[in-house]
């Protein structure tokens, strides 16, 4: 009988070994010492994104300490585990022949990084810009893609369930969009959105308005408005992807993101499908 309770202990022990290995596997432990240490925002060497990046990031960045730092510096560093790296990079789809969009990507530094940046531990990945001709709007954008980057990490620490979870699950807060004036820029919809359907379904408190007045919602940080902003290849062509979002300006919060991919029947925008999800939750 003391065989068979030292037999049982040994188990337990085993099994309580094994769980804390499985533990320290997880994501959300890998990260937590975000906050401890340095991230490194790399500069690209654009001297326009270099100087967006590092205004947006003086006046927006608060979850860590930050330091400003060379692509040459990234490939120095990048696989020390001290450091994480904010860094902008292009990807491109299977479909492509050429990368297509810009991503604003934060990673941590460890070997794996000797693999390129697809071996590294990846935080989160966010649409950011057109590659080859960006439109201006990222600008504008800027302070709010980074809210949702530090709140994405904050929320990853806390939990896997976010650690591991797409960025499309961010439509979950759609319904918070109720009350609020919804801002969508004329060329963010699609050409699926017929005047039928906007006098139908975007009525007030929406407003449809052209680039730049929407963009003065954003830059003002109005109270109580959610604005839309696409981000898609300057020439999308089938392959490619186009990625919607509605934007909280007064909060930074993200409450729609979806992606679709570019067909010859489907351009970019927000489409017909994606206005009747957004006018289900609006009074």
């Amino acid at each position: 009988m003391k065989r068979i309770l030292l037999l049982v202990s040994a188990l337990l022990c085993i099994q309580i070994n094994l769980g804390a290995q499985a533990q320290i596997t997880t994501k959300k432990v890998k990260i937590e010492d975000f906050s401890e240490k340095v991230t490194k925002i790399v500069l690209s060497g654009n001297i326009f994104f270099d100087s967006d990046i590092k205004e947006a990031v003086r006046e927006n960045w608060s979850i860590s300490p930050y330091e400003f730092c060379s692509v040459d510096d990234f490939n120095r560093l990048k696989t020390s585990p001290d450091y994480y790296f904010l860094i902008k990079v292009k990807g491109q789809f299977r479909r492509e022949k050429e990368p297509g969009i810009e991503f604003l990507s934060l990673v941590k530094g460890g070997p794996g990084a000797e693999k390129g940046i697809d071996g590294m531990l990846e935080l989160i990945t966010f649409p950011y810009a057109a590659a080859d001709s960006p439109s201006g709007r990222e600008t504008v954008f800027l302070p709010l893609v980074l809210d949702v980057i530090q709140q994405h990490v904050l929320s990853s620490i806390a939990t896997d369930f976010v650690a591991y979870s797409p960025l499309a699950s961010y439509s979950n807060n759609i319904d918070k969009i109720n009350g609020k004036k919804l801002v969508l820029a004329e060329d963010d919809l699609s050409s699926e959105v017929s005047a039928e359907m906007r006098e139908r379904y975007l009525q007030s408190p929406t407003v449809i308005a052209d680039t730049d007045s929407a963009d003065l919602y954003v830059s003002g940080n109005a109270v109580n408005t959610v604005v839309s902003y696409t981000v898609c290849p300057e020439d999308p062509q089938p392959g490619s992807f186009c990625y919607k979002m509605l934007f909280d300006v007064e909060t930074g919060d993200l409450y729609y993101f979806r992606k679709h991919r570019i067909t010859r029947k489907t351009g970019p925008g927000f489409l017909a499908e994606d206005i009747r999800r957004i006018a289900d939750v609006i009074d």
